[in-house]
């Protein structure tokens, strides 16, 4: 193994000679040999160009990698460069074009965590608003890997970043949501969200609420005891996202007449949750109460939904601070709009 780093000139003779796996080995021209250590080592190389080198490397199979001198961190920090090149959309469909992202997907297998989970983010820049790449990600089976790093991996950074790619993947995607409720994704989320990885709850709380928002009662059922529990939580964005997350439930009966049967068996430890925010609003310092104010409003407009009365936060005067603009848009109403017309009427 080379001491002073990758022996990039050794790989590219074996990566080219073995490129399509029937060819064998060549002599290489002295401008091949220039053109590609400047391409691995170069920081100003056509992107395509460089893409391509990429590619290069992900095709070669790990043990020549470690033959050569590369080392896991070496793979990521390439997999780090690819992703800066496919923050462009046209750079990202292009990876498919030259051969890149069969390869990227196969590092979702990797022997190394830390490479099995940047590859999961690689995807999900890939795919991240993009019909064609959510498409051809689809046709490599991409999903199929992602939802096994997700639900079974050992390291719970490999699972954050593999739901952090499912995310993008199926958003905006019919076929993608289907496939993810045909594979049971749904008990994934749930699973995540009973884990102790407050990133690893806020991404699945994230997908679930887009789920519940989109689709319809198939993503409603088993979640509401786990969002009320998560809804107590003591990180405060955990908490505002499982409040969303109860109200989106609400919703399945927007006819006013109260709170939804997806909650209806957890109406008292809903209404016990609700109470204990409120007293747990009203002891806070005004510096922190102006750091929830999503939550406050949450709060009161699940209790005005539910209860059909508004919650004693107004009557404390927590709902609006002095001094806070009560014209501003009201959170909860602009994500639930047509829920608390409902509500109101």
């Amino acid at each position: 193994m080379a001491k002073d780093g990758p022996n990039w000139d050794g790989l590219l003779k074996w990566s080219l000679s073995h490129a399509d796996g029937t060819r064998p080995t060549r002599q290489l021209s002295e401008e091949d040999r220039k053109w590609f250590m400047e391409a691995m080592q170069s920081q100003s190389v056509d992107v395509v160009k460089r893409m391509k080198e990429i590619t290069l490397v992900m095709q070669t199979p790990e043990q020549v990698l470690v033959d050569h001198g590369v080392t896991p961190q070496d793979i990521e920090d390439l997999l780090d460069e690819l992703q800066e090149h496919v923050e462009s959309i046209d750079m990202a469909n292009d990876l498919h074009s030259i051969g890149g992202l069969v390869p990227l997907l196969e590092f979702l297998k990797n022997s190394h965590a830390n490479i099995r989970a940047k590859a999961a983010d690689v995807v999900r820049t890939i795919v991240q608003n993009n019909p064609r790449s959510q498409e051809l990600v689809m046709e490599a089976n991409g999903l199929e890997s992602l939802l096994l790093n997700f639900t079974s991996d050992a390291d719970v950074h490999v699972r954050t970043q593999a739901l952090g790619a499912i995310s993008s993947l199926i958003r905006h995607n019919k076929a993608g949501v289907t496939a993810f409720k045909l594979a049971n994704g749904y008990v994934g989320l749930r699973d995540a969200l009973a884990s102790d990885s407050v990133r690893f709850q806020r991404k699945a709380l994230n997908l679930l609420q887009y789920l519940l928002q989109e689709y319809d009662s198939d993503s409603r059922l088993g979640f509401s005891g786990v969002l009320i529990h998560l809804a107590s939580s003591d990180d405060a964005e955990t908490r505002e996202a499982a409040l969303r997350g109860l109200l989106e439930l609400a919703r399945e009966r927007n006819d006013g007449s109260g709170c939804s049967s997806s909650i209806a068996k957890a109406d008292e430890k809903l209404r016990q949750l609700l109470v204990e925010r409120v007293e747990g609003i009203s002891l806070m310092s005004r510096e922190d109460l102006e750091t929830v104010r999503e939550e406050r409003q949450l709060v009161d407009a699940l209790w005005r939904f539910c209860y059909d009365e508004p919650s004693s936060l107004r009557e404390k005067g927590l709902l609006v601070l002095p001094g806070e603009d009560a014209l501003a848009p009201d959170v909860a109403s602009k994500l639930f709009e047509p829920l608390l017309r409902a509500s109101a009427a």
